[in-house]
């Protein structure tokens, strides 16, 4: 994939504890950034998802739900 230099800022002792990483001396500070990004983005995506889910089960809670399914199954009788 194409990659393309941006300039951005950074605390000096974030800096610093970044630098010492040995994941840092492996694939570099670009690498390191990439892979943070990466997480950061997942994460958001999965609390997006997470809000999604808590959402449509405020709506009819989860407990409900299986109440009906459990009230439209039929049972066999007890011998």
């Amino acid at each position: 994939m194409p990659s393309r230099p941006v300039q951005i800022s950074i605390d000096v002792e974030l800096l610093k504890k970044v630098d010492r990483d040995e994941e840092t001396k492996r694939t570099g500070r670009s690498g390191v950034i990439r892979r943070a990004l990466e997480y950061y983005l997942e994460a958001k995506r999965r609390r997006g998802v997470d809000l999604q889910l808590r959402q449509a089960y405020a709506r009819k809670p989860l407990e409900q739900e299986v109440l009906d399914v459990i009230a439209a199954q039929a049972w066999p009788e007890d011998e």
